[in-house]
């Protein structure tokens, strides 16, 4: 970023698990890192060190809490529920195809999930999030999951749910959310970089 530029929040998704290596949804299953998870997750604190944080949070979910303290972050970290990952109801666990064989025409960031959260619930987790990180006046780190920080993403540029949709995140993958020129410009300044 440039000097005197205004302040940015970087998106840190956790390090590889056991489901995100088969493809299942992973919500409220507090699942650890693999052994590469770590080796990601270590791998993001040279980058992040480079930077400064006015505030940092992470999801209370052990895969995000190993990542920040891998990252070299857990001693600054606040943990903030509502970074935790979509709560994804009947289809915790369960693989996209499983979920289309009941439901063909199901999208996440459309539908929701039954017995788990709707997008308008994700979305104003988001927004709180949002609210606490622009008040901070500095840059603020967030470690959490791939589908709450598209829909994170979606909502700071002011979009609708739907359209976290078509913001892929890789694992132990960094994003930058910031302004064009000034606070009435949020913009996505990098997406999904990995180190």
């Amino acid at each position: 970023m440039k000097p005197n530029s205004p302040p940015f929040v970087c998106l840190a998704r956790h390090g590889e698990t056991e489901w995100t290596v088969t493809g299942q949804h992973t919500g409220r299953t507090d699942l650890p890192l693999t052994e590469h998870g770590e080796t990601q997750a270590r791998k993001l604190g040279p980058v992040l060190a480079g930077m400064d944080f006015a505030s940092v949070a992470t999801s209370p979910l052990y895969r995000a809490v190993r990542t920040c303290e891998l990252a070299g972050f857990a001693a600054a970290a606040v943990i903030d529920s509502d970074l935790m990952e979509w709560n994804y109801g009947d289809y915790e666990g369960k693989l996209r195809t499983d979920i289309l064989a009941i439901d063909p025409h199901w999208q996440l960031f459309r539908d929701g999930c039954p017995g788990g959260e709707s997008p308008a619930q994700v979305a104003a987790r988001a927004d709180r999030v949002i609210e606490r990180a622009r008040a901070v006046g500095g840059n603020v780190l967030l470690f959490s999951s791939g589908h709450f920080f598209r829909m994170l993403a979606a909502r700071w540029l002011a979009l609708e749910a739907i359209h976290g949709a078509h913001l892929v995140l890789d694992t132990a993958s960094l994003s930058i959310l910031g302004y064009e020129h000034d606070l009435t410009e949020p913009v996505i300044r990098r997406w999904n970089e990995l180190p």
